[in-house]
């Protein structure tokens, strides 16, 4: 059996943990099988008390430190998951901790971070730049820098989710991971190799934050832009992890923002969980690319549920326009009694449900005696949506399908 040097390191914190954050379920996810082709085992680390899977490595971590590093106290950067991981734990044992986000954090991580006792500084546009500020303070304030992923302790503390992983299903042919800085990958690949070396491990980047690839083929790639999976969208990977998956991670897959909605909305309405963007990366790389993983017995991290509520209506809204579930009609009409009365019920007759209606006179391009009618409605499907046009066609009216949203 390959044994990697920190495997022990992975055991040690199995123990340390036991009883302080959740063994969360790993559980087979029938209708993702059927969504994907494979045979898929979802680990639900959003089931935490923080909803991701931060807390095992800080906690790991915050279990090292000495009396006297205790009394001075903690601080971590970080744009989400680790800080309330870092917050809710330091609370936990007593230890004073101060987190610095940057100021483009989404609120609901902000707040939740407060709640969990911690002083937060909001500093820096950037990871990187809120970084620099945590370093500051900490060396001002004589606080221990608690990273969200270089560190061994921290390692160690995620790699016991793969532990749990094959003590629950020891035949998976792959574990999908996410990579921001590599920590979790890095824990995970270390744990599942040193247990069974054959098993394949995918790491998964947003294609916009390509950190880690690039690393691996030493190429400069050019990060940034707003992605849903904020939560691994890094631009510098780790000194201690970028070695290790060069070792032990067989293959990085690219996602787009597209591939993320799906997931997360897969997540929801198939699985009846949520996940964040980072969280259902996982996912996402197997919806991107189905034929690596067909018939493979796959087991998924969904590492974190924090999405901002906002985000996962419109994400929801988008899903039913893609699927052609939600379509808008502009109809050219005769501006006379009736004609409403006479469209609506055709629309109703068809089994259509009308969410919107838009009665537009004043605009220029229409004749002084006539209206547009937009129409935003509720369809089965795609080939129903196109049902209902063509009754609508059929009966002299013009219709136009425009973008839905």
């Amino acid at each position: 059996m390959h044994m990697h040097a920190d495997f022990p390191r992975i055991r040690a914190a199995e123990a340390a943990l036991a009883g302080q954050v959740m063994r969360t379920p790993f559980l087979p996810a029938p209708r993702l099988s059927a969504l994907t082709g494979a045979h898929v085992f979802v680990k639900y680390e959003n089931m935490q008390v923080t909803a991701a899977f931060k807390e095992r490595g800080a906690l790991n971590r915050l279990l090292t430190l000495d009396p006297d590093e205790r009394k001075s106290g903690v601080i971590a950067m970080s744009a989400g998951n680790h800080a309330q991981a870092v917050a809710y734990h330091a609370a936990r044992l007593g230890i004073s901790a101060k987190i610095v986000m940057p100021v483009t954090t989404p609120h609901v991580k902000v707040a939740a971070t407060r709640g969990y006792g911690a002083a937060v500084v909001l500093e820096g546009e950037t990871v990187a730049e809120a970084q620099l500020a945590a370093e500051r303070i900490g060396a001002d304030e004589r606080r221990v820098f608690i990273h969200p992923y270089d560190d061994l302790h921290v390692l160690a503390g995620q790699g016991t989710i793969a532990l749990e992983m094959l003590a629950d299903q020891p035949d998976l042919d792959s574990l999908v991971v996410p990579i921001g800085g590599g920590g979790l990958i890095s824990g995970m690949a270390i744990a599942a190799k040193s247990i069974n070396p054959a098993i394949q491990v995918i790491g998964v980047e947003t294609r916009l934050y390509p950190a880690m690839w690039a690393a691996l083929r030493a190429v400069t790639v050019a990060a940034g832009g707003p992605t849903l999976a904020e939560g691994i969208a890094v631009k510098n990977v780790g000194a201690l992890t970028l070695p290790l998956v060069r070792d032990l991670v067989d293959h990085i897959i690219l996602v787009d923002e597209s591939h993320l909605e799906r997931a997360v909305n897969a997540y929801l309405t198939l699985q009846k969980t949520m996940a964040e963007g980072a969280g259902a990366a996982g996912l996402a790389a197997m919806i991107a690319e189905p034929d690596l993983f067909r018939d493979r017995k796959v087991g998924l991290v969904l590492s974190g549920g924090n999405i901002d509520p906002r985000i996962l209506s419109s994400i929801m809204m988008r899903e039913l326009v893609r699927e052609e579930r939600i379509i808008s009609i502009r109809l050219d009409i005769p501006d006379r009694p009736g004609v409403l009365g006479d469209i609506t019920s055709l629309i109703g007759t068809a089994g259509g449900n009308i969410l919107e209606v838009s009665h537009r006179r004043t605009l220029l391009d229409i004749p002084a005696k006539g209206a547009a009618l937009d129409i935003m409605l509720e369809a089965r499907d795609g080939q129903h949506a196109e049902q209902i046009v063509e009754l609508l066609r059929s009966r002299g009216y013009d219709v136009e399908r425009r973008i839905a949203g």
